[in-house]
């Protein structure tokens, strides 16, 4: 039983190293091993027979038959590293040294293949990894121990002065990383700047904190201690003097930084595959620049190629296989003449390439497509949105096949998927309103030598979105109208703008304001006022009230402006009398020889204003013997003459009151008046003397009208003149129905004077005042002091009158109507 389980044991195990076997054949490598640099000839690394599990699938008692040989590399490579035993056991032949077998940030291994024979039988070959593990064996080293730099002692705080920087050779990213410490004494102005460049080297800078002052110290002594990133650092350690005087502070510049170098492998050794070129700011010794290939370079690229150190020129020391390198990095130092020398570095790769070269092949595939070559994309897309796809094809080999691609727009970004993917993204918001189209150049370019580019040009095209809100041309509209007009009489025009498109550019307006009034007044959808009842002035003269417009997009954005509509004045209310109040209205006189002329003053009223209001008086019956006058403004009731006993009696005098309007508007009213003569005065006139007084009062008459006539005649010829001249002057501008006119009003302010005389007891009798006491007349400067203080200009409407008059009403939105007057839409400035 014991043996049974046994051989089903090792059969298992058979079939578990055949397995593992197939699987290892699978793979191009089947062993991998480790061994650290610098280890004495003889390391012993492995043993090859017992890591594959070969002898697990042969008897115990054959093992002996397997024997393990290495194979022998080409003669061009060098000298065998490793050993293997005819027993399987891996050792070194010699010292390893990393720096020298491998580059800088790379994997370093070398694969060996061992053959297994069993007896005088092949049975296979075995493919062998070896890793070379780096060790910190190298110092940071500067290229010299000291240097010397200088400051001027005219430098403010900031001026910097490059070092050199120490270089690692270990090939490892840790071993070779250098950090930089500045030592110093406490007071020295001075810091450490250390600025990370390309392929782990860094920019160092003696950076001035405050000027200096030669006098007081001209020299400074500082270390600048380089540390790598070893488990157990190494340094290396730079001395500084600084002298305070001027420098050569500025490096060499390549033009770039990493040079793409595309040769054949027939290329001649006496034409350089590559200038190089860089530009030194300084002048004289200092802009001097010389050309060195950097440590970090392998010894064995170096073998391959030759370098001018003064034109910059690279050649071929000889053939190069394409089979076995397909590209090679050169580190190249360019350094200038100054004391102490400046320098940067810059990269060649040089890829050895088959003679086809073919510009890339550029595939776009847009989110959204308007047509060919034309995306579309909304005006609210935020930024880092993805727009298109692009995938870049280039089936050349190596660097010929490598390709960058860039879009330079202030508004669209090229992002690297990898593997020669792209996507296109917003960079930035667009707005339509600005700008609708955008063209853009997609350039993409391999890396060969000569660089071939591939460009493809697209549009783009923003979709318009709601994103503007309507704007009014003011934010206060004035409008003037009449009163008394019939409805949907126009008042005004509203205009409102927006930009957008489509419902999003289509407006709708609405009159809004105060809930607990009703306005009279309704707008149209183009912005027209009108109203929708007859206005009355006297009820209300003024209107405000807002417009609101909104769009039709979605959303909807809105905005309000604010409307003023001033009611024109219509001649509509006649003139009323407050003194007398009653119709008739009785009033007692008495009257003695030293009373004055003035009996009371006749007052009335005017719901109108401006000039619809101003008033004059008169008498038209009831003095029939000219005993009494009235001041047609002022309103004051006098006696005209000498009062004597005879005119002693009743008189109903017929008073009436106009306003200045038109049409001319009227009141009357009676007063009855009881005249009582004092025993003190005159005597009773004779007829004839009456008849004298009469005729002169008569003559006077004439003379008063005759002049009144001449006047009227000479004002009527001056104003005709004006109206002829100012219409020659406007007729060019007369561009809407003569008919229309807009009244200037003049508000004329009447002080109504007190009533002269003491009112008695009886509200019906006056008692006169003697003349000692007051002045027997009213003076005219009195008279135009008071009744005529002067009038007051209505402002002046400005800004843009849209006169309509009997035009269609159709064309405005309104209702058909005939109008009054012809419709004077004025806004006020």
């Amino acid at each position: 039983m014991m043996s049974v389980v046994q051989v089903s044991s090792r059969e298992m195990l058979a079939e578990t190293c055949i397995i593992m076997l197939l699987l290892q054949r699978c793979f191009s490598v089947d062993l991998t091993y480790h061994v650290e640099e610098e280890k004495n000839s003889g390391t012993y690394i492995g043993n090859i027979a017992a890591d594959s599990l070969l002898m697990d699938s042969v008897a115990l008692q054959d093992h002996g038959q397997i024997t393990f040989n290495q194979l022998q590399q080409r003669q061009s490579e060098r000298a065998q590293l490793f050993n293997v035993s005819k027993t399987g056991k891996l050792y070194t032949t010699e010292k390893i040294d990393a720096e020298v077998l491998c580059t800088y940030n790379t994997e370093c291994f070398r694969i060996i293949k061992v053959a297994v024979h069993r007896a005088d039988s092949f049975m296979q070959i075995l493919k062998i990894k070896v890793y070379i593990e780096d060790v910190n064996d190298n110092y940071p080293v500067f290229p010299k121990e000291s240097i010397s730099i200088e400051f001027s002692e005219e430098h403010s705080k900031g001026v910097k002065r490059s070092l050199p920087n120490a270089i690692d050779r270990d090939v490892s990213f840790r071993n070779s990383q250098v950090s930089y410490v500045l030592e110093k004494n406490l007071n020295e102005p001075f810091t450490l700047s250390v600025t990370k460049r390309g392929f782990g080297t860094s920019e160092l800078g003696i950076v001035l904190e405050e000027s200096l002052d030669r006098e007081i110290k001209d020299t400074y002594m500082l270390q600048v201690i380089a540390k790598d990133g070893g488990v157990s650092p190494r340094q290396g350690v730079l001395k500084v003097q600084i002298s305070v005087i001027d420098v050569n502070d500025n490096p060499p510049v390549f033009s770039d930084k990493v040079y793409n170098v595309s040769i054949k492998n027939t290329h001649r050794t006496s034409v350089p595959i590559i200038i190089l070129s860089a530009k030194d700011l300084d002048y004289g010794k200092n802009s001097q620049v010389s050309y060195h290939f950097s440590s970090k370079t392998s010894e064995g690229t170096k073998k391959q190629f030759r370098l001018d150190e003064n034109s910059g020129e690279v050649f071929l020391r000889g053939k190069v296989s394409s089979n076995r390198i397909s590209s090679l990095k050169l580190y190249i130092d360019a350094t200038d003449g100054g004391n102490p020398p400046l320098s940067s570095i810059a990269l060649v790769l040089v890829n050895i390439v088959s003679q086809q070269n073919n510009a890339p092949t550029i595939e776009i595939n847009f989110v959204s497509r308007l047509k060919e070559n034309v995306a579309a994309i909304s005006e609210g897309i935020k930024v880092g949105s993805f727009i298109a796809y692009v995938n870049v094809i280039d089936n050349d080999i190596g660097l010929n096949g490598e390709v960058d691609c860039e879009i330079t727009h202030e508004k669209f970004q090229l992002l690297n998927l990898g593997s020669n993917e792209y996507k296109i993204i917003m960079k930035k918001q667009v707005d339509r309103e600005v700008k609708e189209f955008y063209d853009i150049q997609l350039i993409c370019q391999d890396k060969g030598s000569p660089s071939l580019k591939t460009v493809r040009k697209f549009s783009i095209q923003v979709m318009d979105v709601n994103d503007v809100q309507p704007q009014f041309t003011k934010d206060t509209f004035k409008f003037l109208t009449y009163e008394n007009e019939k409805p949907s009489f126009p008042v005004g025009f509203i205009n409102a703008t927006d930009p957008d498109l489509g419902d999003g550019g289509r407006l709708t307006y609405y009159l809004t304001g105060n809930r607990k009034k009703i306005f009279p007044f309704e707008i149209t959808n183009n912005g027209f006022i009108s109203t929708i009842q007859s206005l009355d002035r006297e009820q209300q003269d003024i209107y405000e009230f807002k417009v609101f417009v909104k769009d039709n997009g979605s959303p909807s954005l809105n905005n309000t402006a604010n409307v003023i509509v001033e009611v024109m004045d219509e001649n509509d209310n006649a003139p009323y009398f407050t003194f007398p109040s009653v119709n008739p209205f009785n009033l007692d006189v008495h009257y003695h020889p030293q009373s004055k002329n003035d009996i009371t003053v006749i007052r009335a009223s005017d719901r109108d204003r401006h000039v619809n209001s101003f008033l004059k008086y008169e008498i038209v019956g009831g003095n029939n013997k000219h005993l009494f006058t009235v001041n047609p403004y002022a309103g004051v009731l006098s006696f005209s003459r000498t009062v004597y006993q005879n005119d002693a009696g009743s008189y109903n005098l017929l008073l009436v009151v106009k306003d200045s309007g038109s049409p001319v508007l009227s009141a009357t009213t009676t007063l009855s008046l009881t005249l009582t003569v004092s025993n003190k005065t005159a005597k009773i006139q004779t007829t004839v003397q009456l008849q004298s007084e009469d005729m002169i009062d008569i003559n006077w008459v004439i003379v008063i009208a005759v002049i009144a006539v001449l006047l009227a005649v000479a004002v009527a010829v001056f104003v005709t003149m004006c109206i002829v001249k100012c219409n020659n002057i406007n007729s060019h501008n007369q561009n809407i129905n003569p008919k229309l006119h807009i009244k200037k009003e003049k508000r004329l302010l009447i002080s109504r004077a007190s009533t002269p005389g003491t009112i008695s007891s009886n509200p019906g009798t006056i008692t006169r005042t003697p003349e000692g006491e007051r002045s027997r007349n009213i003076q005219a400067t009195e008279v135009g002091n008071q009744l005529y203080p002067g009038s007051e200009l209505q402002n002046e409407w400005r800004s843009s009158c849209i006169a309509r008059g009997l035009l269609p009403s159709s064309q405005y939105g309104f209702k058909n109507q005939q109008y009054n007057h012809p419709a004077i839409v004025c806004e006020r400035a």
